[in-house]
């Protein structure tokens, strides 16, 4: 069960594993919503996956987290070999508001990076966007990510228009979209 703003949501995709392939086998991860010790372990992913001026301080993920209509949905290695490190492998943020769903930040360690995770996260995201009653969803990447436009493009995003000096650091964002009506996600998955 999901708690969010004092309403109660069931998504059969939390708390459920997948697997991925690596060249070392398989890797498992678990969605799961965010708990507030989880924290500290999603500000330090977001610093290691974005440059200084992209990367949120503290306050902003803080804030994005805690902000009326979003959600954030982690992803943990299953079987997690250290106890030491932490399990978490990824995570996104994300919120509804009017109609409209905003991906505001989605984040995959380096290592877990290739396996399919991203892809859960997004999917994941975008089902709860649905069930929120959203009709389209919206994002921004720097112009110059590269990786992460080709990405966005295989899920079928496009792009609406650029945001010039968006980011803290100068650089310009594209603003992507994507319909999440069920017509146009049931051609997407077929």
């Amino acid at each position: 069960m999901f708690f969010h703003n004092r309403q109660v949501y069931s998504f059969a995709y939390l708390n459920r594993s997948f697997r991925s392939p690596s060249y070392n086998g398989k890797v498992e991860f678990v969605l799961r919503d965010y708990r507030p010790e989880d924290f500290a372990v999603l500000w330090s992913i977001d610093q290691r996956c974005f440059v200084p001026g992209i990367a949120y301080s503290r306050r902003e993920l803080a804030i994005y987290i805690r902000r009326r209509g979003s959600f954030t949905i982690v992803a943990e290695e299953a079987c997690a070999q250290s106890k030491s490190s932490s399990p978490i492998a990824g995570f996104i943020v994300a919120e509804a508001n009017r109609g409209v769903g905003h991906i505001i930040s989605i984040d995959v360690l380096p290592a877990s990076r290739r396996l399919g995770l991203g892809s859960k996260l997004l999917l994941a995201a975008e089902n709860r966007l649905r069930a929120l009653e959203c009709r389209s969803v919206i994002l921004e990447t720097a112009v110059d990510n590269t990786s992460a436009l080709g990405f966005y493009k295989r899920h079928q995003y496009s792009v609406l228009k650029v945001s010039p000096r968006y980011y803290s650091n100068g650089v310009d964002a594209l603003v992507l979209g994507k319909s999440l009506n069920s017509q146009e996600a049931a051609r997407q998955k077929g």
